[in-house]
């Protein structure tokens, strides 16, 4: 990159931004060797920014193997970049399986944490793909970090609140805390989260109804839906990563 395109591609990728000075966004430099610096750093930002102080404070990087959120962050992501470039691979999309694991990890990684930069239209591969990738958008970034969604900690408390009432149901006198990286999450914010997951899909039911009753096509009305409540920029169908926003009406605008 020369410097224009390097310090407005830093600024875009810290704050999990997303915006490109080119229209083929990161397609447009074609390198393995950008793609992974931004790789990196949108990890970095999709973290929890108190965590990178506490590392900065003590010089370690152990630090982060303490914190719950980092770790089911990377995780999820190590785990659904090789999945899905395995099964891209199968479906010959890519001649080989470097190839793959290349672009899956590049587009998978911006999409989940909501940052937005694409390198190639993954709209095109398997359906089970993209959707998949544009899921992940809605629980991956951590608290406090640049990223939108639920966030990381209110998936895991869902996850851990789940298994306390399937716990219950089998011994009904039990005492089964939800806890979450060691501390006891009280009740209180457990219901919080609960109430707040629940006006998050019911808004996003919702609005997706609302641009299908204007004629919108459902991939391409639930996509940009998830895309715009968790800021994650592209969607599917559309306003896919090879298309824009600019096809809407001005009603669907609005929306």
């Amino acid at each position: 990159m020369n410097w224009f395109d390097a310090v407005c591609h830093a600024f875009s990728t810290l704050s999990l931004g997303g915006f490109s000075t080119h229209d083929a966004s990161i397609g447009r430099f074609d390198s393995p060797a950008i793609e992974a610096v931004l790789i990196v750093f949108m990890l970095v930002a999709a973290m929890n920014f108190s965590r990178h102080f506490i590392a900065w404070q003590q010089k370690s990087l152990r630090t982060y193997l303490g914190d719950v959120e980092a770790r089911a962050l990377l995780l999820i992501i190590g785990v659904s970049t090789l999945g899905l470039a395995l099964i891209i691979w199968s479906e010959g999309v890519y001649p080989s399986l470097q190839t793959s694991l290349r672009h899956v990890a590049f587009n998978l990684v911006s999409i989940a944490t909501d940052c937005g930069l694409v390198s190639q239209d993954y709209a095109a591969w398997p359906m089970s793909a993209p959707m998949w990738i544009l899921m992940l958008s809605s629980y991956c970034a951590n608290t406090g970090s640049t990223g939108g969604g639920i966030k990381m900690f209110r998936a895991l408390v869902l996850f851990q609140q789940a298994g306390r009432e399937l716990q219950l149901l089998v011994h009904p006198q039990a005492v089964a805390p939800v806890r979450v990286g060691g501390p006891v999450v009280q009740n209180r914010i457990v219901f919080a989260v609960l109430a707040f997951v629940v006006l998050y899909f019911a808004t996003v039911v919702a609005l997706t109804f609302a641009l299908l009753l204007s004629g919108l096509d459902f991939l391409t009305a639930f996509s940009a839906i998830i895309a715009c409540i968790n800021i994650a920029g592209p969607g599917l169908g559309q306003v896919g990563p090879a298309g824009n926003y600019q096809v809407l009406t001005d009603f669907q605008t609005w929306t």
